[in-house]
């Protein structure tokens, strides 16, 4: 009886040794990923009250079972450096050597990088990052985000989202740190945002029991349970090597401190933490002339701009709400009323508490 009790012993760890070497293959859209293979596929979003679309991902399926982590860019399809990032961030990732699985959805607004539209999806007027969790029987940009939070977010363990600067953004590279009040989710997505490197960090509070603070990306997977990082990088257009080479190294740091990858690993120990900050709006149609760059630290009162007619005339001065530093300012003269010409976030010495908002 013992030699049986034994036997079985062992037969129960050889399954469970061989199950943690074999993951089972996992699939996304059309893509299907085995244990130790990358697939290319789609997730294919049919026509509805307005076009059909078809979203690119890859997945990276590693010889061991592990966490899912969800890497995400191009809700504004023209922030360019957070998209490119992603599309040659499967290069870095070899399957023999991951633990857990990838999946990698780099460019969510079509329309919005092949028509060069800012903010928004062409298709519907409508914004990718504030529409989740979808519609399947909704216009393009909602039929799209339900089958990303059925088919990415859910599945994932934690979600990673990139951004960066539009066209009409002139943005340092900054980190979020998302935080729900509940110690362990904001615990873990504090790692995460030290892990990723960017040396500044905005530390942002919300309510995911709260329906308009969950209709992001990050919001909604928060909602979920789910660990989440956001960050950004590239401005007005551009794609730079250090803009890149800043992302899908962070990316690379997040599976690493993950214990997914073997990558050495040095989490920034004295980042600068950040409010959430004001935004400064225009209050009428004209032409801006910034007087500051991202990442200028200014002064309550300080001008940072000015607004004129199509004379040259000067309509008004615009100036610093607070002190703080400038995380992105209007990268382009057209304004209109309500244009966002710039945001200011304040200096934390240390994060403050959690206040729910």
């Amino acid at each position: 009886m013992m030699r049986f009790a034994s036997f079985v012993s062992l037969v129960s760890i050889f399954l469970s040794a061989a199950a943690a070497e074999n993951p089972t293959a996992i699939s996304v859209g059309n893509a299907t990923s085995r244990a130790g293979e990358v697939a290319y596929g789609v997730i294919a979003v049919p026509a509805g009250v307005d076009a059909a679309t078809s979203i690119a991902v890859t997945v990276i399926n590693g010889q061991r079972s592990g966490p899912v982590v969800a890497f995400v860019a191009g809700s504004h399809g023209t922030e360019y450096a957070s998209i490119v990032a992603l599309i040659r961030l499967h290069e870095r990732i070899q399957p023999k050597d991951l633990v857990g699985t990838v999946i990698i959805v780099p460019l969510v607004n079509v329309a919005s990088f092949e028509q060069m539209t800012v903010h928004t999806n062409p298709i519907d007027r409508k914004g990718m990052n504030s529409q989740y969790p979808g519609d399947a029987a909704g216009t393009q940009t909602q039929r799209a985000l339900r089958a990303l939070a059925e088919q990415v977010v859910k599945r994932a363990d934690v979600i990673v989202d990139l951004h960066g600067g539009d066209l009409d953004e002139d943005l340092i590279p900054y980190s979020y740190w998302f935080r729900t009040g509940n110690e362990q989710q904001d615990s873990a997505s504090k790692k995460l945002a030290l892990a990723f490197g960017l040396d500044r960090i905005i530390v942002t509070d919300i309510d995911p029991s709260n329906a308009s603070s969950t209709r992001s990306l990050s919001g909604y997977a928060l909602s979920l349970g789910k660990t989440v990082l956001v960050a950004e990088a590239g401005r007005v257009g551009t794609v730079t090597v250090g803009d890149v080479t800043s992302l899908i190294d962070g990316s690379l740091n997040v599976l690493a401190s993950l214990g997914m990858m073997n990558r050495p690993l040095q989490p920034l120990v004295h980042p600068i933490w950040l409010a959430n900050g004001a935004r400064v709006r225009a209050a009428a149609p004209g032409v801006f002339t910034p007087a500051v760059a991202g990442g200028t630290y200014v002064s309550a009162g300080m001008r940072i701009g000015t607004m004129s007619d199509y004379y040259g005339r000067q309509t008004s001065e615009i100036t610093a709400p607070l002190a703080g530093v400038v995380t992105f300012i209007r990268g382009v003269p057209s304004a209109w009323a309500e244009a966002t010409l710039a945001n200011i976030a304040p200096v934390f010495a240390e994060p403050p508490p959690y206040r729910k908002p």
